[in-house]
């Protein structure tokens, strides 16, 4: 709106140039035409912060604990939208970027190792996990671009608990474990219990990620999306792990990444993937707004996880 605004202004003091007034009032016209744009600027930009690279963990950690309303950042990809929108209004960001020890992709046998700084791009290249978890890479194939790719970071991703994101979505389909660690030394949890609420994950103020364990499987597996355009948030998605205990998980279809366990019982019990697929939401209330009602989220849904399931049992 102020865009407009501000051009139908600019042609206003043009108009005015070019029936000869003075130049006083030319120049006043557009020192109001610039406030505007600021005070419309000023809604897209962060309020004031303190900025602090932290040299390793530990000293991220003891910056997070005593430091009001820190964050920690690294790629910026999920943070940094928030600030500008000021949905997010951290007094001092903690940068984590450095720290060249969280970047890793490791295989330790039973599962994969994979340190919160590692990009997404190597998460999509990775050998060990297109053999071990290759859900997880193609899934991070999706993500934006490649620029992005190389700038986001699998921690990022997983901590900010976009509902409508794709990877965290993934982690809980493959059963994926978070290693964090704070003031009081490290503990792991299970991402089923990570997810909490609308941005919200089970990690405290004063306490870093540091590794997202995901098993290996063997299994068949699917992830699918419904987007108006390539790029775009999904309305809707699945990703689908099979074998005996087949894991659903789905993209924005509740506050939080979330199972369709209604699903999930369906198929363990024997039943086919069709009942299974109409129950993907029987105890869901899918969220609404410009781009899909709660039904036609539903429907969609349906439709997506029967074709998972389909191509992965």
């Amino acid at each position: 709106m102020f865009v407009s605004l501000g051009l139908d202004k600019i042609q206003e003091v043009f108009a005015d140039a070019a029936i000869g007034l003075g130049r006083a009032r030319i120049f006043a016209q557009f020192e109001l035409l610039m406030r505007s744009y600021r005070k419309a600027w000023s809604e897209v930009i962060p309020v004031k912060f303190e900025y602090y690279r932290a040299t390793d963990v530990s000293d991220a950690i003891d910056v997070l604990a005593s430091a009001r309303d820190a964050k920690v950042i690294a790629g910026g990809h999920s943070l940094l939208p928030l600030m500008k929108l000021r949905f997010a209004s951290p007094m001092t960001l903690v940068d984590i970027g450095r720290i060249s020890s969280l970047s890793y992709i490791l295989d330790r046998g039973e599962y994969v190792a994979i340190g919160a700084l590692t990009s997404l791009r190597d998460i999509e290249t990775s050998p060990i996990l297109k053999t071990s978890v290759p859900i997880l890479s193609y899934a991070a194939s999706f993500v934006g671009d490649p620029s992005v790719r190389h700038r986001a970071t699998i921690g990022g991703s997983v901590v900010h608990g976009d509902a409508a994101g794709d990877l965290p979505s993934v982690m809980l389909a493959v059963g994926a474990t978070v290693v964090l660690q704070g003031p009081d030394g490290k503990r792991s949890v299970s991402v089923d219990d990570f997810f909490l609420g609308f941005l919200e994950t089970n990690i405290n103020f004063d306490e870093v990620l540091l590794e997202i364990q995901v098993p290996k499987s063997d299994a068949g597996w699917a992830r699918s999306e419904f987007n108006r355009r390539a790029q775009d948030w999904a309305i809707v998605g699945v990703a689908v792990l099979g074998g005996k205990s087949p894991r659903v998980s789905l993209i924005n279809m509740a506050s939080t990444p979330i199972r369709a366990f209604a699903c999930e019982d369906a198929l363990v019990a024997g039943g086919s993937i069709k009942e299974a697929a109409d129950l993907v939401s029987s105890d869901l209330d899918p969220p609404e707004d410009l781009n899909a009602t709660s039904a036609f989220r539903s429907h969609l849904a349906n439709v997506l996880v029967r074709r998972a399931l389909e191509r992965s049992l």
